[in-house]
């Protein structure tokens, strides 16, 4: 037995949200609840991954908003992204800030607290369920895998571009409730303002599409209700503007790619990858543990057991949903999860990471959203009393807020932080570079060259890990130990600076041989013929 849909047009929703006191008491409810959750991150320091980049040694970042600022947020490639929004929020805060974390990381906090606003503002009007709309929100507000989202200072692309997905998806619903050319560019606007954020809400005009389906009830499937539904064809037109926003942002995401130092793996790594971290986004959905900040690519060939027990999953899930397809939040919740990730699934490798939390931040939407639906449904049917459908809300938000307090404490310090990556993943380079830099910084020297070789056993090219060898080792004047490693490094990094440097270096070392002619070799390489 199952509870017949509410009317799929957009006024009886509507009607059913508006003059409520209801939803702001939620509202007000889910600003609490997520500051109780995060507010520790106020006194979570910078880290040693990419917060040296994004601000603490980034003098653009650093000389606050001005012209020159400006000009190179939208020319540059830096970090091999184009994000001009997100450099610019930077130097806002260092003009407000200066180097005091405490303010970057309460805005990320603030950002995210306005993103479980919107979620929750945008969903009830959609859906015209204010109590399932403030639990997804509640849910998308607390979770732990979204802890790297706020708790990173480098990540406030990805609050910031959710922050104007949100206002875009609200527009949408604004626009389709009585469509303008007007409100339907204020929607490319904002679609504009997030890709300018961060390219992973690339996929808004699938989204938008799924959306017309349900809860809108804006598409035709076999014939049309009311005078607001439209074909499947007529839907796409419409956002045809919206579809050439992303095709540009795609083509500008490759090309700041294509300038950073990847090696690329075959095809059907990245597709077995992807297949089994889709799985693990849903594990980690319902069961958020051993989180890391980085996660290794598995290397697993295509015809693994657990390459085919993924796709096996996910085709069961999927012909499920499409069965149970009068549910229309199922197929809808799912193939949000789905589509949102494809951009950072890693079938298109853009960056080195396996997976990462930060990238079911908008994807995992989708699940809170299908599965309290369903449970909301279910609990319906089985005439379960409001009060434990209440209690046991209150259950497993606080479990994950107690998640959420447990991971933020991994981000303390960038010691405590790799340290944590090493104990939850398997050969991970980054984790051991990194927590190698970090000792380094407290002067843990021979405990850092520990970690700095163990990165080198999973990965004997690894440059960075071969860069503090190969220095540690000119240092100890073992001259020729150095050289090794010094071409390791350029062996491995096609990073100009990271290549001069060891040229360099190299070149250093064979003076101290008394090799004068390779020395001059090496300093011609690294453009410095003077030396």
């Amino acid at each position: 037995m199952s509870v017949p849909e509410p009317a799929l047009g957009a006024s009886k929703p509507r009607s059913r949200f508006a003059g409520k006191a209801q939803p702001a008491l939620l509202t007000c409810l889910l600003v609490l609840l997520t500051l109780a959750a995060f507010y520790p991150v106020a006194r979570l320091p910078f880290v040693n991954y990419d917060d040296n980049l994004y601000v603490t040694r980034n003098a653009n970042v650093q000389s606050g908003v001005n012209r020159e600022t400006i000009h190179w947020a939208f020319t540059t490639y830096y970090t091999t992204n184009w994000h001009p929004l997100t450099w610019l929020s930077h130097a806002l805060d260092c003009q407000l800030f200066a180097l005091d974390p405490m303010g970057p990381h309460v805005v990320n906090l603030l950002i995210h607290t306005m993103n479980v606003v919107l979620l929750f503002w945008v969903l009830a009007w959609m859906t015209g369920r204010a109590g399932r709309s403030a639990m997804v929100a509640a849910l998308f507000a607390v979770h732990p895998l979204n802890v790297e989202s706020v708790a990173w200072v480098a990540e406030r692309k990805n609050v910031l571009s959710m922050f104007f997905f949100l206002l875009a998806l609200g527009a949408y619903v604004w626009y389709a409730r009585r469509p303008s050319g007007a409100r339907l560019a204020a929607v490319v606007a904002l679609f504009a303002l997030g890709l300018m954020a961060k390219p992973q809400i690339i996929m808004l005009p699938f989204v938008l599409l799924l959306c017309d389906y349900w809860p809108l009830g804006r598409l035709t499937v076999h014939r049309r209700v009311n005078d607001e539904q439209r074909s499947f064809l007529w839907l796409i037109l419409e956002k045809l503007p919206l579809f050439a926003l992303s095709a540009a942002s795609a083509v500008l995401t490759l090309a700041a790619h294509s300038r950073g130092a990847m090696r690329p793996l075959p095809p059907s790594y990245r597709l077995a990858n992807a297949l089994v971290c889709y799985l693990q986004y849903v594990k980690l959905a319902f069961w958020p543990s051993r989180l890391a900040v980085y996660y290794p690519h598995l290397l697993v060939p295509l015809r693994s057991w657990n390459v085919l027990a993924a796709f096996l999953f996910l085709a069961l899930v999927t012909g499920t949903v499409i069965a149970e397809r009068r549910r229309h939040y199922l197929p809808v919740g799912w193939l949000w999860f789905l589509i949102t990730l494809v951009p950072m699934i890693g079938v298109v490798q853009v960056g080195t990471q396996g997976m990462a939390d930060r990238y079911a931040y908008l994807p995992l939407i989708g699940i809170f959203l299908m599965t309290t639906w369903f449970v909301a449904d279910w609990a319906a049917v089985s005439n379960v009393p409001r009060a434990i459908q209440s209690a046991a809300g209150i259950v497993v938000l606080a479990a994950l807020v107690v998640a959420t307090h447990q991971q933020l404490q991994y981000w303390r310090d960038s010691v405590t932080l790799w340290t944590h990556a090493l104990e939850v993943t398997h050969d991970n380079t980054i984790a051991e570079v990194n927590l190698g830099a970090a000792l380094l910084e407290r002067g843990d020297t021979e405990q850092a060259m520990e970690h700095f070789r163990a990165g080198t056993a999973v990965d004997p090219r690894d440059p960075l890990c071969n860069m503090y060898l190969a220095r540690y080792a000119q240092m100890q004047n073992r001259l020729p130990e150095a050289i090794e490693a010094y071409r390791r490094v350029v062996a491995g990094t096609q990073d100009p600076e990271l290549r001069a440097r060891a040229y360099s270096n190299m070149g250093y070392a064979y003076r101290g041989l008394g090799e004068e002619a390779e020395a001059r070799k090496c300093f011609e390489a690294a453009g410095e013929p003077g030396q």
